[in-house]
């Protein structure tokens, strides 16, 4: 499946996404919504938030032109809203997702179908795992998964 049809059908399609688009963390657009553009400050200030939560949620997030209030920043996910509209951006290993929904949309829905596709796009690996042996002294392993998540 192409990331355009990603957009059009797993956000679009189901009725609960105004407008989407999947960009790679290192800034480049892989698809999205006709009329939908971030632009490359919109891209850098998404990439930023995900390790500075705190200044996110005092400053808020610009998507497609638009300020909008954030009102929850963790991780991997942030929400954030304007009057009756908002946003929900879901960060992967390589890329994030945003989905915006317009009043009408319930923002819950919106945000289930955003986060559920990260999740899918998690779980069928665009993830590079190792398996590191430690020496004998430690009697350790580790699974490291690439980028920037150690699991024991």
């Amino acid at each position: 499946m192409s990331w355009q049809a990603y957009v059009d059908s797993n956000l679009l399609g189901t009725g609960q996404v105004s407008q989407a688009a999947i960009y790679g963390l290192n800034g480049g657009e892989w698809a999205k919504s006709a009329g939908f553009q971030l632009s490359s400050n919109e891209v850098k200030e998404i990439t930023d938030a995900f390790s500075n939560s705190e200044g996110v949620l005092a400053s808020g997030v610009h998507v497609n032109s638009v300020k909008y209030l954030t009102i929850r920043a963790e991780e991997n996910l942030i929400y954030a809203k304007k009057g009756a509209e908002g946003i929900c951006i879901a960060k992967t290993n390589q890329a994030f997702l945003v989905g915006t929904y317009k009043e009408g949309i319930q923002p819950g829905n919106c945000n289930k179908v955003v986060e559920g596709l990260a999740d899918y796009l998690k779980s069928v690996g665009y993830v590079c795992t190792f398996k590191i042996q430690c020496t004998k002294e430690t009697n350790a392993s580790f699974i490291v998964k690439y980028p920037l998540s150690l699991v024991k």
